[in-house]
């Protein structure tokens, strides 16, 4: 590695300052009281019948509150004297397997006892029926035997495609629930066709099989749960449109148009399907969706503990650090790369040996005239967005702008002594100041 350090090593780490972002903080303050009130409408409970086996489909997502909602729904419905029972409904994730699918749902909180409710998970389909355009549909098995199917799911710009509805309760029907077998049916054609695949293979399953109603929550910029809807299965589609324009107002993001650097401390899939939120970056891996900012090098420290070494979406970035790679779960990441059909995002990006050198190179790489001028932000995650740090560079745009406020001095970035990002649990470690 001593050209890659010669090549380095008088790359200078901008001083940085913090700013705080202000967003939107509408919340619903009492998520579980709003959700049953909405459930004991007549035009809901009509729909369930003493006796009934009821599938309810719960994703691989972090959402806000998603135990509390789960054990929420299972109350109201053994309260009608229904036998409900959980299908994890999260395409290939988990590893395409039952045992991987049923630990996501662990690691979310939600288990057997924690919502008092029976989990079936397995990965075999049945065939409920056909695309005009040829494109077969398949439903979980256990679903598919359920007198009726409730599915919860936030609403939310998707990172590959627009279209009227994009992530929430249709695609939870139609990838979701369809398994790995349905993920790979409706990504077969590729992205540029998603916005019409996705809507047409769930009506076909909401005319096939009993989807009584969705669970839609949208969440503010700071990840709580800003509106939940009860969604009867006929109001799925035209209400779902209105919530994502809803939750496109909310998403949080990053109020600048050209960086030359953004660092991001950590991916995952509990931060995004795609590891960090395109919308958020700018960076997308399909040419089917946009917006964001114009990031030069963008640069991906690590991944966190929830993302079990899924790091898909690493691909996106151009520089990455040897801790990643060394935590990466290959047959994950795959795993998600053959099922969608895009597999940029599962590609290694340029590694470095650590935090240090990896920044160093997106700085080097940048295509400025003067390094010490580098236009950079970091931020935690693209879930944690309130506040980030700028580099000096940026301040008086900083200042320009009435939703962004400097909060701190400048400073120099501290390193330990592997040349990793100093943090608190580095305990005495020395910390080292490379400006």
């Amino acid at each position: 590695m001593g050209i890659l350090q010669d090549l380095l090593k008088d790359i200078p780490i901008p001083k940085m300052a913090k700013v705080q972002v202000a967003f939107d903080d509408m919340k619903i303050h009492n998520v579980q009281h709003v959700l049953m009130e909405k459930l004991e409408q007549e035009n809901i409970k009509k729909r369930i019948t003493p006796g009934m086996e009821i599938a309810i489909a719960v994703g691989s997502r972090g959402l806000d509150q998603i135990v509390e909602i789960t054990a929420i729904i299972v109350e109201f419905l053994k309260g009608l004297g229904v036998n409900p029972f959980i299908v994890p409904s999260m395409g290939s994730h988990g590893g395409a397997t039952a045992e991987g699918q049923q630990e996501v749902l662990k690691h979310l909180g939600i288990t057997e006892e924690s919502v008092k409710c029976e989990i079936r998970s397995s990965m075999e389909v049945v065939k409920v029926g056909q695309l005009p355009n040829g494109l077969p549909v398949f439903v979980d098995k256990h679903a598919s035997k359920a007198d009726g199917i409730i599915v919860i799911n936030r609403i939310k710009p998707h990172t590959a495609f627009r279209g009227p509805v994009e992530s929430g309760i249709m695609k939870m029907i139609s990838i979701g629930l369809g398994k790995q077998k349905g993920a790979e049916t409706c990504h077969q054609l590729g992205f540029k066709h998603m916005a019409e695949n996705v809507p047409a293979m769930a009506k076909v399953i909401m005319e096939e099989l009993p989807i009584l109603f969705g669970i839609a929550s949208i969440e503010n910029s700071f990840d709580k749960v800003a509106v939940i809807e009860v969604l009867p299965s006929e109001d799925i589609e035209a209400r779902e449109a209105d919530l994502q324009a809803t939750a496109k107002q909310l998403l949080p993001k990053l109020y600048f148009d050209q960086l030359d650097v953004l660092v991001i401390d950590e991916i995952g899939k509990n931060i995004s399907g795609d590891g960090m939120d395109p919308n958020v970056t700018g960076r997308y891996p399909t040419p089917y969706a946009h917006g964001g900012p114009d990031v030069n090098k963008m640069v991906v420290l690590d991944l966190t503990p929830q993302t079990e070494g899924n790091a898909n979406g690493v691909g996106t970035a151009d520089f990455t650090t040897q801790r990643l790679v060394d935590k990466a779960n290959l047959e994950f990441m795959y795993a998600n790369g053959l099922t969608s059909t895009v597999v940029a995002p599962t590609k290694i990006p340029t590694t470095l040996p650590n935090d240090l050198q990896a920044i160093q190179a997106a700085i080097k790489t940048s295509n400025i005239l003067d390094f010490t001028q580098v236009k950079m932000v970091r931020i935690k995650n693209t879930l944690e967005l309130s506040e980030i740090e700028v580099s000096a560079a940026l301040l008086d745009y900083v200042q320009s702008q009435p939703h962004m406020k400097q909060i701190s001095d400048l400073y120099s970035i501290p390193f330990n002594k592997e040349g990793n990002l100093f943090k608190v649990e580095d305990n005495n470690e020395t910390i080292i100041r490379f400006n």
